[in-house]
């Protein structure tokens, strides 16, 4: 919580001398008792609200403060945050006795010292003065002029850098460069416009306005130059932050309400707003409720259009595919058949001559054969020729199971499935993406499975996607991948479980991962539709699909089809 205008200023008028002796330790002696190789000392201002700050009890608080410590949090980082005047944070940035900050503005020059995170807030720099003072809009209106800015601050750097002829008075906190001008010192104050407009409003200065915004600057987390594994450590933990919505309720909570609130003359509003608003209350909430009620049924028709339109993609892309692979399983056949037909005869008739090969060699010597020597080409010949009919025959039988899978199929549940078989010859067809994968996959076939009424394609179509997701779930080669088959008589079902040692599921995503368009994978080019395609299929079967997983430990999909005819209402084209 942001502490009261009251609270603020009692602490900065009973524990001065207390603070002042903190700020005065050196950074390294202050956490020395605590201090382990595994903290990571995080530096801030210890008065720069809303961002960062002391409060009430001496405790970091602010913006800055609780995103660092959720940063931390998902990345398993153990921190500890320091806050002290700035120009003391930064060297100690500058001479490693602080980590990393938890917020600083960006610069060109600053690059040549610090590495900086990408930003989580953009800083606008205003200029402040009291009230009758004549307007400014730039910089360059200052020449001549006493201008209050931070010790260390980016504007006490950019005044130090150009040759703007305006003389920087340096304060060690935003608020003593507000109380400065509003006491009358000094002609104008260069500050962070939301810190300035908070501490105007909490410390009562109502004498100051500000006049013009001259920058604006990223503002984020920055390194020691060269510390590139922290930072990056930090980066990641913001784009987990900002991906999951949590950095923007952290944004909402502390600078959401000031930024809103900029410029905006709350005293005056009094009376007759809250008149209006209650006169207007009633007709809001009508349009409110008309509206929600427009919005789902637009939302439910759009969803509708999109299946449909998805669904239409996905039949034309399937039509064409089985053109395509008819085409190409066409011209494979040609070679392959020759193949075929052609390598057990050069068999035979190696074999035929192998016996004068070998008088000629026991006779004569060794000599070349084939341009290697025969002592070394007999030996290596007949499998050779083994492995190329080998070949040959696989690339037949994949050539025929990808025939199968894109034959425009009836939607008939008529066949005797052996899920033995559905899955061999799926898993064949997605060899592979298998060997690309992983390492270590195993099957285990139950013996005497019992059949099952269905489609042979469909339940096919349902295991390759099974297996596809498991060797995308998979980070190295090292994870494997195991299927297996058995019966449950106790529900007299025949199972299949795919079960990957990959990076599994959070809990929350189970229960979606047959929804339509719902994908873990959209950074991959996951479209979602995999799995509820499946599902569908394995519905229209009588048959489930259940998923187990957590984070880490691999995810486990059994896919469970009744034994015997499937229900009726899994078949509507079917006649009694």
């Amino acid at each position: 919580m942001i502490a009261s205008p009251r609270l603020i200023v009692l602490r900065h008028r009973l524990v001065p001398l207390l603070l002042a002796l903190l700020t005065a330790l050196p950074l390294a002696a202050r956490g020395q008792a605590e201090e382990t190789e595994s903290v990571i000392v995080v530096g801030g201002d210890r008065y720069h609200p809303p961002y960062e700050f002391l409060d009430d009890e001496g405790q970091p608080a602010g913006y800055n403060v609780e995103l660092t410590r959720a940063i931390a949090e998902v990345m398993g980082l153990e921190v500890r945050i320091e806050l002290a005047t700035w120009s003391e944070v930064r060297r100690g940035l500058e001479s490693g006795e602080i980590d990393i900050l938890q917020g600083m503005s960006y610069s060109e020059a600053r690059t040549q010292a610090f590495d900086f995170a990408p930003p989580h807030a953009i800083v606008h720099q205003s200029i402040f003065a009291r009230r009758g003072t004549p307007p400014v809009e730039s910089l360059e209106a200052l020449r001549g002029q006493e201008v209050i800015v931070q010790r260390g601050d980016i504007m006490h750097d950019f005044l130090l850098e150009q040759d703007l002829d305006i003389r920087p008075i340096t304060t060690d906190t935003h608020a003593d460069a507000l109380r400065s001008l509003a006491a009358g010192q000094h002609d104008y104050a260069l500050v962070a416009n939301l810190p300035a407009l908070y501490l105007s409003r909490e410390l009562g200065l109502t004498n100051l306005e500000p006049v013009a915004r001259p920058f604006s600057l990223r503002y984020g987390y920055a390194v020691r130059h060269g510390n590139a594994d922290l930072l990056a450590q930090f980066s990641e933990g913001l784009a987990i932050l900002k991906n999951t919505g949590r950095h923007q309720a952290i944004y909402d909570r502390w600078l959401g309400p000031l930024e809103q609130a900029e410029g905006i003359p709350w005293k005056r509003i009094g009376l007759v707003g809250a008149v209006l608003s209650a006169l207007l209350l009633l007709v809001l909430g009508g349009i409110v409720v008309w509206n929600r009620m427009l919005k789902r049924q637009v939302a439910a028709h759009t969803k509708e259009l999109r299946q449909r339109q998805q669904q239409l993609i996905q039949a034309d892309k399937m039509a064409s595919l089985g053109i395509l692979v008819s085409g190409v399983a066409h011209e494979i056949n040609n070679p392959s058949g020759l193949l075929l037909l052609n390598l057990p005869v050069l068999r035979e008739a190696y074999d035929d001559a192998r016996p004068i090969l070998e008088a000629h060699y026991r006779e004569h010597g060794d000599f070349s054969f084939g341009g290697l020597p025969y002592s070394r080409m007999r030996d290596e010949i007949p499998p050779m020729l083994d492995e190329m009919l080998e070949g040959t025959q696989r690339i037949k039988r994949i050539v025929g199971d990808l025939k199968d899978f894109a034959r425009q199929d009836s939607r008939d549940l008529d066949d005797a499935l052996d899920l033995n078989q559905v899955t061999r010859t799926a898993t064949r067809l997605v060899d592979n993406s298998i060997r690309q994968a992983t390492d270590h996959f195993a099957t285990h076939y139950a013996a005497e499975l019992p059949k099952v009424r269905g489609n042979t394609q469909r339940i096919e179509q349902v295991v390759i996607n099974l297996v596809l997701n498991a060797c995308q779930a998979l980070e190295h080669r090292d994870q494997g991948i195991r299927l297996s088959t058995r019966h449950d008589p106790a529900v007299d079902r025949v199972l299949l479980e795919v079960a990957d040692q990959g990076r599994g599921i959070p809990a929350e995503a189970l229960n979606r991962l047959t929804d339509p368009f719902f994908t873990t994978r959209r950074e991959c080019g996951g479209t979602g539709l995999g799995l509820s395609v499946s599902a569908g299929i394995v519905h229209e079967h009588g048959g489930e699909l259940t998923f187990a997983s957590r984070p880490g430990e691999g995810t486990t999909v059994t896919l469970s089809l009744p034994v015997g005819e499937p229900p009726p209402s899994a078949n509507p084209r079917r006649r009694p």
